[in-house]
C-alpha cells in the first residue's frame, strides 16, 4: 500500500522539498551524466526504461496540450470529455504498472548490485508515493469530470477545469521524478 505524504512534509529529500539530489546520491552521475544516457554503452534495458520515461513526458505533454486546447475555446465539454478522459485513463495505468515493476522488480535487483546506491534508490521508491499521491488527485478529477458531463451536471465545467488544474500542477513534479 502507498504512504500518504503531506505536502508539507519536513524532509529535505521530500520530492516536494528538493531542488536535486545531494551528492552522495550521485555516485554514477560522474561516469555516466544525462547527456550519455542515451548511448550504446548503457545496457539495452536501460535505455529501453528511459524511453518509457520520455514517454510519460510526451504522454503529459499531450494531456496539457488537449486541456489546452479546450480552455482555448477550441473544443466544448463533450469533445474535451472524448479526448482527454481516454489518456489519463491510459496515462494512469501504464505508469502504475511501470512503478510496480520498478518498486517490485529493478529496485530491489539496485540496491543489491550496488549497495553504494541504495540510498538513491529508497528515495526514488519513496518518490513513487508521492508520485501516486498525485496521480491519485488525477483520478479523482477525471472520475468527477466524467460523471458530472454523463450525469448532465451543471458543474461539468468546474469539473473540467479542476481536472485541467491538477494536470497542470502535476506535472513538474512527476516529470521531475
Amino acid at each position: 500500500a502507498r504512504r500518504r505524504l503531506s505536502e508539507g512534509a519536513t524532509d529535505p529529500l521530500h520530492l516536494h522539498a528538493r531542488a536535486g539530489l545531494p551528492e552522495d546520491m550521485r555516485l554514477l552521475l560522474a561516469d555516466y551524466p544525462k547527456e550519455r544516457w542515451g548511448e550504446p554503452t548503457l545496457a539495452e534495458m536501460a535505455r529501453f526504461w528511459l524511453g518509457v520515461h520520455d514517454n510519460f513526458r510526451r504522454h503529459h505533454a499531450h494531456m496539457v496540450a488537449v486541456a489546452n486546447h479546450w480552455r482555448g475555446g477550441h473544443a466544448d465539454l463533450r469533445g474535451l470529455h472524448g479526448r482527454l478522459i481516454p489518456t489519463v485513463q491510459d496515462f494512469l495505468q501504464h505508469l502504475d504498472m511501470h512503478h510496480r515493476i520498478e518498486s517490485g522488480q529493478y529496485f530491489p535487483i539496485f540496491r543489491k548490485v550496488d549497495p553504494r546506491i541504495a540510498h538513491g534508490v529508497d528515495l526514488l521508491d519513496r518518490d513513487h508515493d508521492v508520485v501516486h499521491d498525485d496521480l491519485d488527485r488525477l483520478f479523482q478529477s477525471a472520475v468527477g469530470f466524467h460523471q458530472a458531463l454523463q450525469g448532465g451536471g451543471p458543474d461539468a465545467g468546474d469539473k473540467a477545469r479542476i481536472l485541467a488544474d491538477v494536470i497542470d500542477t502535476m506535472g513538474p513534479r512527476v516529470l521531475r521524478h
